[in-house]
Parts: C-alpha cells; sequence; structure tokens
C-alpha cells in the first residue's frame, strides 16, 4: 500500500527498498491480492450506499458536513504521532481489530525508550546534542 501512496516518476530507477519486489506497473495497477479489491469494492459500494441514504433522509448537508469533519480529523494535530481517535470514532473504525493493532508495536520492542519532549526541544534549538529521540539512534 505504501507503493501505491507515494509519488514515483516514469523516468526514474526503480527502488526495491522502497517499492518491493513487484512494483512494476503491474503492481501500481493490480492490487497486491485478488481478495483485497473485492474487498474495497464492498466497503465503497457500502459507503456509497449509506452516504446515498442519509442524502435521501437529510439531505446533502450533513453529507458535506461529515466530509468535512473527516478531511479536519484525518489530520494529525502537529508533529507527533497521533492515533486519529477522533477520525476512527466518526468513520466507526474503531471496533475493527486488525493485526496490525497488536503486531511489530514499537512500545513492546526493548529498545524503546520514551521520547523526551524536552530534549528534543533542545536538540532542535541546538542546545543539545545528539538524536532528538532516544529510540532512534
Amino acid at each position: 500500500m505504501a507503493s501505491g501512496s507515494m509519488k514515483r516518476e516514469i523516468s526514474e530507477t526503480h527502488d526495491t527498498l522502497r517499492f518491493g519486489l513487484n512494483a512494476g506497473v503491474k503492481a501500481d495497477l493490480a492490487p497486491p491480492h485478488p481478495l483485497q479489491s473485492s474487498i474495497q469494492s464492498e466497503a465503497k459500494f457500502w459507503a456509497d450506499k449509506k452516504k446515498f441514504g442519509t442524502e435521501a433522509i437529510y439531505g446533502s448537508a450533513l453529507n458535506i458536513r461529515k466530509d468535512l469533519d473527516a478531511q479536519i480529523l484525518s489530520r494529525p494535530p502537529g508533529a507527533l504521532p497521533s492515533s486519529l481517535l477522533g477520525y476512527e470514532a466518526l468513520t466507526g473504525s474503531l471496533d475493527d481489530f486488525g493485526f496490525e493493532d497488536y503486531l511489530n508495536m514499537p512500545q513492546d520492542s526493548e529498545g524503546f525508550r520514551q521520547p523526551d519532549m524536552h530534549h528534543g526541544m533542545e536538540v532542535r534549538l541546538g542546545l543539545s546534542k545528539g538524536p532528538i529521540c532516544p529510540s532512534f539512534s
């Protein structure tokens, strides 16, 4: 999925570490697995159907407001990583529990240290040396 979201130029050479082994034109056009396209099309179908129903009942202003709220809540507030709790509550994805929710969490690794915001700001201002977050070294 990361290869589809990053912009690439046609004249660029293929970067295997960033885009993977099968990141050619075929990989950009087709999803990695046939079931993934079925899941995406079904989710889009039901979202469109729900949007059409709310427009028929409440008018188009509610859908416009929902879209604006989704745009506002989908952006993380600032430079810190965010859990996007408001966006998940708006879209109803709080109940979805995928494998990415419990596997490979950085907080569970042995070398993880909580970032110190004061030290990070001192590094940015040039008052202190070292990495901004100790886990990034």
